[in-house]
């Protein structure tokens, strides 16, 4: 691996905290910035580009990189496969490019495991209760979805703590201006 100033910046949250739209603003911000791109085994949506939003490989593949070992970290959520490979991460830091994550808790600290100048950026709501009214609002999920968004938020609330940087995303101006000076800082 090249020595250089290249640095993972990895950013979880609750889902309807902000973090993909504090995330796009940093790769906004920060041309020279890459974004890491997860497999999944879900079907693509016609929306998505494979290999932009996601690389979309079968469930079966998918364990054979498990058992391979080429994962820095993968999880199952919602019934697919969600992980990210190393050997792209580990091409970007030899390329020099700096790198930006959109994972789950337990990814971020996977991730900080193997690469320890990582940077783990946790984007919290206000509260559990402006975060349920934010993902009703989006009117995307079902009750019973809407039930598991809110149980898993309690659930990576409470890893908070092992990320280098909370950012409380009460006025998403302010966040993203906050998360621009972390990475200013870091940089």
């Amino acid at each position: 691996m090249a020595n250089n100033k290249a640095k993972l910046y990895v950013f979880s949250a609750p889902s309807g905290s902000g973090k993909t739209t504090i995330v796009r603003d940093v790769l906004k911000n920060f041309s020279e910035f890459v974004f890491s791109v997860s497999a999944t085994t879900r079907k693509r949506r016609n929306t998505e580009k494979e290999g932009v939003d996601y690389y979309f490989i079968s469930e079966e593949e998918f364990k054979k990189k498990i058992d391979n070992g080429e994962f820095v970290e993968w999880e199952k959520f919602y019934d697919y496969y969600y992980g990210t490979i190393k050997s792209l991460v580990d091409g970007n830091l030899a390329k020099g490019l700096s790198t930006v994550f959109e994972v789950d808790v337990k990814g971020a600290i996977s991730i900080k495991k193997v690469y320890k100048n990582s940077v783990l950026i946790f984007i919290a709501p206000p509260s559990i209760d402006v975060l349920k009214d934010r993902l009703i609002k989006r009117n995307t999920e079902t009750d019973e979805d809407l039930k598991k968004r809110i149980e898993r938020a309690e659930m990576e609330l409470s890893f908070k703590d092992q990320f280098d940087y909370v950012v409380s995303n009460v006025n998403l101006e302010e966040a993203k201006k906050e998360v621009k000076k972390i990475i200013e800082k870091e940089i």
